[in-house]
């Protein structure tokens, strides 16, 4: 009797914390895990043997290196964004990419508020007083977000997450995009305004954009301008949306009172962070606000879905495509 082996994909998971691998193990026993922070030869060393990779979008598949791996026909960002891929490339060599659109929008806009909360009502200043033996609470005085008008940019999955969040704290909402969501302003009386209108109106502006050739340093020099004296600015989206420079022309003059940041347009040369994030009015985070227990959870499942999916002969659901949208909203550019 004749026995035909069916060879079976290899499948490497890039990213993965240790805490995460029996997860992984238990839907893929024989997928193989790369080291972390791999780049140039030692990806492609990691990788040239793959079929089907699940990466993070810390590990980049530029031209240079999708052209290095051949065998390579699936690879999945167990993340929303994904301009750390060439998808052109990927459609040059057949390669089907896929994402996670939405492993938890509600943990990034918790973290928002995260990060005003603790910031506006002293939290961590007040610990450290009490911690040192004085129970006193002058100078601390914080600032209600009730009343406070909130300037949402991208009313995506994340930043309709912060409306709601908004709206129970009776906040004003303006918001901006390229589309307008009618049942955010049904729901939560947000109002679709210019980002000019946006800028100079909000006493706090929370960005939700991806990073992209129109997006690139939107918040430069020119919008800070715009802005009211005092304004507070959040970004737990792309570090490159923000002009870093003119950030801390910003601060240094006190036209931002506070810049709470997730992401940094400098994330892998400390160096070049430095001031901005020494500087006392800013609150800096290392990229965690995607990282809670249940969006970890979501994200290694929606991924293990499209690489099923995938090796029973389907197309998974998780398939980036190009968008196709008519939208006449005037965008996301500060007016020249």
């Amino acid at each position: 009797m004749i026995i035909t082996m069916i060879k079976e994909n290899r499948i490497l998971f890039l990213d993965v914390d240790d805490s995460d691998k029996p997860l992984v193990r238990r839907r893929f026993p024989h997928a193989v895990f790369g080291e972390a922070a791999l780049h140039d030869k030692e990806l492609i060393a990691a990788c040239k043997e793959a079929d089907i990779i699940s990466c993070f979008l810390t590990t980049p598949f530029p031209r240079a290196i999708l052209k290095k791996l051949p065998k390579l026909k699936l690879l999945c960002t167990r993340s929303v964004g994904y301009d750390h891929i060439d998808l052109e490339t990927c459609r040059e060599q057949g390669i089907t990419v896929c994402n996670v659109p939405d492993y938890g929008s509600h943990v990034i806009a918790e973290h928002v508020f995260a990060l005003l909360l603790s910031t506006l009502r002293y939290v961590g200043e007040g610990d450290k007083r009490v911690e040192g033996g004085t129970f006193d609470y002058h100078g601390l005085r914080g600032m209600a977000l009730k009343g406070k008008t909130l300037g949402i940019v991208g009313t995506g999955k994340i930043g309709a997450k912060v409306a709601q969040i908004a709206h129970g704290f009776e906040m004003r909402i303006l918001a901006t995009d390229l589309c307008r969501t009618i049942e955010l302003e049904e729901r939560f009386g947000i109002a679709y305004v210019s980002l000019d209108t946006l800028l100079r109106e909000s006493d706090i502006i929370t960005l939700h954009l991806p990073a992209g050739k129109e997006t690139h340093h939107m918040i430069n020099a020119a919008a800070f301008d715009t802005m009211k004296d005092g304004v507070i600015l959040v970004n737990t989206a792309r570090g490159a949306l923000i002009d870093s420079a003119a950030l801390l022309d910003a601060l240094k003059s006190g036209k931002i009172a506070h810049a709470l940041l997730d992401v940094l347009e400098h994330e892998q040369n400390f160096a070049e962070n430095k001031e901005l994030i020494s500087h006392p009015h800013v609150v800096t985070t290392p990229h965690i606000a995607f990282y809670a227990d249940d969006s970890m959870r979501n994200m290694y499942l929606d991924s293990f879905l499209s690489i099923e999916q995938w090796k029973n002969g389907r197309e998974p659901d998780h398939v980036i495509r190009p968008q196709a949208v008519v939208c006449d909203a005037p965008g996301v550019r500060v007016s020249a």
